[in-house]
């Protein structure tokens, strides 16, 4: 059996040219499955856990699907890739809800920092332990899924040196959160925060990765990985699901994976270098230099997600999910998405072209995967 997998996906809205318009107000009210951001230029939909990596698809094709007929519709808008606001208008909040306070204090404390659009991957882990035992390996090596994703070089119309720019401004609260030992840790950890009002609620636990679930943080039933930057290309994303899916199912057959069995540093040291990497990779991606959690020597990004595919590779294969993994190797290869429009811009390509051209390909690309899979998916 393979595990249950769902994403949560921001998404920027408005015009053809790259511009982004808020939106969300209209199509949470005008269409089902989307829920509101704090600020109105993005929105989320969420799929259903799946097992089935072509349903996953076509569950995260059909919503978009919708959205962009609705958006052609009401004024000829269409959906924007990239995880910040690329053209600008960063100075400036735009309020989707103004009676909700928790938005009004999200607004107050971190302003446009949190205005990005993201992937967050939940994947369903029902025993408690096993769960916080995967959420402290992915925590030490979310990097690795930051670089594949990076699609965040640009902010007000300028290159910013970072390939996620979304991550590097994105707060990461609370300040300090430790890499926790059991369930029970967890627990008394967050009712010390809610206590101290260094969380304001549940939610409001903003790291690379965390548990989840319906009644956090006593019941869960799934590890959620947030570092993502948004990847638009929808064979892309299932790939870098596939490969922290594999990951999860090694560590669930081999408890020893643990970074608090299997790694020659300290807890401290593990978080240490957990921040480092974190910082680098979003500076550089897949050529960030790297501090391995295993034994602390150095690597970059790009040779330490070609081992990791080695390793998890059997893994797939005997699950018979493999091919999904294929796109991994393109990414290495011909780079993630911040990479190949730093390239564009550097050889003297707007960044205004470069949204429009990828806006285009991206619509192009669904359409086709909408008529070629999910058509023939719904009526088998």
């Amino acid at each position: 059996m393979l595990l249950s997998k769902g994403l949560e996906i921001e998404m920027y809205t408005g015009t053809s040219d790259g511009q982004i318009v808020g939106l969300s107000e209209r199509i949470v009210k005008d269409l089902e499955g989307f829920v509101l951001e704090p600020d109105s230029r993005n929105v989320e939909y969420t799929t259903v856990p799946l097992s089935s990596y072509d349903r996953l698809l076509c569950a995260t094709i059909l919503p978009r699907h919708n959205l962009r007929k609705y958006l052609q519709r009401i004024g000829n808008f269409t959906l924007i890739p990239g995880s910040t606001l690329s053209l600008g208008n960063s100075d400036r909040f735009y309020r989707s809800d103004l009676h909700n306070l928790y938005h009004s204090y999200i607004e107050k404390t971190y302003g446009t920092r949190v205005v990005t659009a993201s992937i967050h991957i939940n994947i369903g882990i029902n025993d408690p332990e096993t769960l916080i035992r995967a959420c402290r390996l992915i925590r030490l090596e979310a990097p690795l899924y930051l670089a594949l994703s990076a699609s965040s070089p640009f902010l007000d119309g300028q290159i910013t040196g970072y390939h996620s720019t979304r991550w590097h401004l994105f707060p990461h609260t609370p300040e300090h959160v430790p890499l926790f030992k059991s369930h029970g840790h967890f627990v008394c950890w967050t009712e010390e925060q809610l206590t101290r009002q260094t969380m304001q609620n549940v939610r409001h636990l903003w790291t690379s990765v965390r548990p989840n679930g319906d009644n956090r943080p006593y019941n869960l039933n799934r590890l959620e990985l947030r570092i993502c930057d948004l990847i638009v290309e929808p064979i892309a994303l299932l790939s870098v699901v596939a490969l922290l899916e594999a990951r999860l199912i090694q560590l669930i057959d081999d408890p020893s994976l643990d970074p608090l069995i299997h790694s020659q540093l300290s807890p401290d040291e593990l978080l240490t270098i957990t921040a480092h990497n974190e910082k680098v990779v979003a500076k550089d991606s897949l050529t960030a230099q790297l501090i391995h959690w295993r034994d602390g020597r150095r690597i970059d990004a790009k040779s330490w997600i070609q081992e990791l595919y080695q390793e998890i590779l059997p893994t797939a294969k005997q699950k018979g999910f493999s091919c999904f993994l294929n796109p991994i190797k393109r990414i290495l290869r011909d780079g993630n998405l911040a990479q190949q429009w730093i390239r564009k811009y550097q050889f003297g390509c707007p960044i205004s072209l470069i949204l429009a051209q990828e806006i285009e390909a991206v619509a192009k690309l669904e359409e086709e995967l909408e008529d070629k899979l999910c058509q023939s998916l719904l009526v088998a």
